[in-house]
């Protein structure tokens, strides 16, 4: 029998959970046993409870949360509206939890999340050195848009390790 995992948004009191969640899938020695790791990239933490915070404050943003039936954060995902458009960010699984299909269970809550507030597409940005990642996005239907973006300075964010940029991908929905 699967696992039952459940969908909620987050609220603020689930952001020291957040912050541990996050920067485990992506900074430092426990993000090794994952796949999703940019500790080769990028030195620092992945985000603080101040960003997350800064991010769960506008009216058309929310992160959705994927927990266990006992209440485990085990993933989440960024979620912003952007007119028609929703944008995805900062989709997160515990290391010990990946290819366990937490991430697809993920991506299916944003699109529905999309389709509720009528978008036609959900956009997301990629390290565009992370080949793999890349991959698994064209893999769940997004598309290289041919845009890039320069890679966040502020520090918050990492340190980078070597130059690097961002790659624009899109899903389309409608149709």
């Amino acid at each position: 029998m699967l696992e039952e995992l459940y969908i909620k948004r987050a609220t603020p009191a689930d952001v020291p959970a957040l912050v541990a969640l996050v920067n485990s899938a992506y900074r430092g020695e426990q993000s090794k046993q994952g796949w999703t790791t940019e500790a080769h990239l990028l030195g620092g933490q992945r985000t603080d409870a101040e960003a997350l915070l800064d991010l769960l404050t506008p009216d058309e943003a929310t992160m959705l949360l994927c927990t266990t039936a006992e209440g485990q954060l085990c993933g989440s995902v960024y979620l912003q509206l952007q007119g028609d458009t929703l944008y995805l960010g900062m989709l997160s699984v515990a290391p010990n939890r990946q290819a366990q299909g937490i991430g697809k269970r993920l991506l299916a809550a944003a699109e529905a999340h999309a389709y509720s507030y009528g978008c036609s597409r959900l956009r997301i940005t990629v390290i565009s050195v992370r080949a793999e990642l890349i991959a698994w996005y064209e893999r769940h239907g997004y598309h290289q848009t041919g845009e890039t973006e320069p890679f966040p300075t502020d520090t918050r964010f990492g340190i980078p390790r070597q130059p690097l940029e961002l790659l624009v991908m899109e899903k389309n929905l409608a149709g």
